[in-house]
């Protein structure tokens, strides 16, 4: 083979390696593996996905979406020039596969981090949550341990039902434990007399209490069944991102529009849960 061949193939194979090296490039950032800086681009969208779980997150009369968290995000957003968005995630146990597709920047829903720690990129928790029963005014049951042999609901795929699993005493002494699949439908079996208790996260309690029963016929049980972090969870590895919004979430701290924003929920104990830095 003359030296003339021998330098085509040679610059053949150069080329070749080069437009397969940029090929790759391309299809690694297609899958997000370069996520070590956040965006900066002024038309970037934030989109927060959440559960509709009041004061957390929630439909407001208006029709729009608003909430302790929602509030937070929004100005994050604002903070960095990002477009807002509110995703309602209506299959909670889709989650995860909205967050890797990038259907979602983060999820920001009363999410716990306990227990979940390894499974996503997380902020630094915001919120300290605790795990109550409601029952009704007249039951008679006045603490946890009334609830020997009663009925107890808590929604399904939850930190609750978690606080129950994860408590052998307090579950071997409940008669049965019903999961739903909202707290819709266990305050209307908790009024109707088809459960006995229902366990769900403090604020939440309290704001159903005072919004839909006009604080009429509800009471929560001082006892706290089981405490939680909340945080922002990101897609594993995407540290620019939630580097960003920490960075945003720390000056809100420091300037004083965490505590400002959760004073809007002072009636839910929202003011109480927050974790400064």
């Amino acid at each position: 083979m003359n030296k003339k061949i021998i330098l085509i193939l040679a610059l053949a194979l150069v080329s070749f390696l080069m437009v397969g090296a940029v090929s790759a490039e391309g299809l690694f950032d297609f899958l997000g593996s370069d996520n070590g800086s956040a965006p900066t681009d002024g038309n970037y969208t934030f989109v927060v996905g959440f559960s509709e779980f009041p004061p957390f997150g929630y439909t407001d009369v208006n029709g729009g979406y608003t909430g302790f968290d929602l509030d937070l995000a929004k100005e994050v957003a604002k903070r960095n020039n990002w477009t807002f968005k509110a995703q309602p995630i209506i299959d909670w146990e889709s989650k995860e596969v909205e967050l890797n597709s990038n259907e979602i920047s983060c999820i920001w829903s009363e999410f716990s981090i306990d227990g979940r720690e390894n499974e996503y990129t997380w902020s630094e928790p915001y919120f300290n949550n605790s795990q109550v029963f409601v029952v009704k005014s007249d039951s008679g049951i006045d603490s946890v341990t009334d609830l020997k042999g009663k009925v107890v609901e808590t929604e399904s795929e939850s930190s609750a039902l978690n606080a129950i699993e994860n408590n052998k005493t307090l579950k071997d002494s409940l008669g049965k434990v019903n999961e739903v699949n909202d707290y819709d439908e266990s305050f209307m079996d908790l009024q109707s007399g088809a459960c006995d208790a229902v366990l769900l996260d403090s604020p939440s309690a309290k704001y159903r209490i005072a919004e839909m029963f006009k604080d009429d016929g509800f009471k929560t049980l001082d006892e706290p069944v089981a405490y939680e972090k909340y945080g922002v969870a990101f897609k594993k590895g995407d540290d620019g991102l939630k580097n960003q919004v920490q960075k945003t979430l720390d000056e809100m701290y420091k300037d004083g529009t965490v505590d400002k924003i959760a004073q809007k929920y002072s009636d839910y104990g929202i003011p109480e849960g927050i974790i400064h830095p």
